[in-house]
C-alpha cells in the first residue's frame, strides 16, 4: 500500500483544494491529510485562519477521497512524517515554506520518501487568499446594505 501525506490550511475549501487532494490521492492508495494548526498558520501567514482548526479538519474528513485527516503536531511540524513514514509527500505548487527543511529531514531520518509537486487548478481564481478577499468583500457589501436599509 502506497501512503501519501499532504498538508494544508484549508480555510476556505474550494475547487483548487479538491483538485490538490485528488491529485495527491492519485499518487497512492491511502491519502493522509494533515490540517495545519491555528498556531502554525499564524506563525507562517501572520494571522489566524478564519475558521478554527477543528472546523477545517471536519470539512477535510468529509471528502470521500481522503482516507485519514488529522491535525498537525503543535510543537514539531515534522513529527507526523517521522511517525507515519509516508511513501510520498505531495506538495502544492505554492508550498515552499518548509521544503528545504523537509528534504533534510528525509535524509537525516533515512526515509525513502518521494516528494511530488502537484499542479495548480486555475490559481487565478482558486487561491484561498483570493476567495477570502471575495468573501470579505461580500460580507462588507451585505453589512452596508443592512445599515442603509
Amino acid at each position: 500500500m502506497t501512503k501519501v501525506i499532504t498538508f494544508g490550511t484549508f480555510d476556505y475549501l474550494h475547487a483548487g483544494h479538491e483538485s490538490y487532494l485528488r491529485q495527491a490521492k492519485e499518487n497512492g492508495d491511502y491519502l493522509i491529510v494533515v490540517v495545519a494548526r491555528d498556531k502554525t498558520v499564524r506563525s507562517i501567514k501572520g494571522a489566524l485562519p478564519d475558521k478554527p482548526e477543528r472546523k477545517r479538519l471536519k470539512a477535510i474528513k468529509s471528502l470521500p477521497y481522503v482516507d485519514k485527516a488529522i491535525l498537525g503536531n503543535k510543537d514539531d511540524k515534522f513529527k507526523l512524517i517521522r511517525q507515519l513514514k509516508p511513501d510520498i509527500i505531495a506538495l502544492g505548487y505554492d508550498q515552499f515554506v518548509f521544503t528545504y527543511e523537509l528534504e533534510k529531514l528525509l535524509i537525516r531520518n533515512k526515509l525513502n520518501t518521494r516528494i511530488v509537486r502537484l499542479k495548480p487548478y486555475m490559481p487565478e481564481i482558486n487561491k484561498s487568499s483570493i476567495i477570502k478577499q471575495k468573501c470579505n468583500s461580500q460580507a462588507e457589501i451585505s453589512e452596508n446594505i443592512s445599515v442603509e436599509a
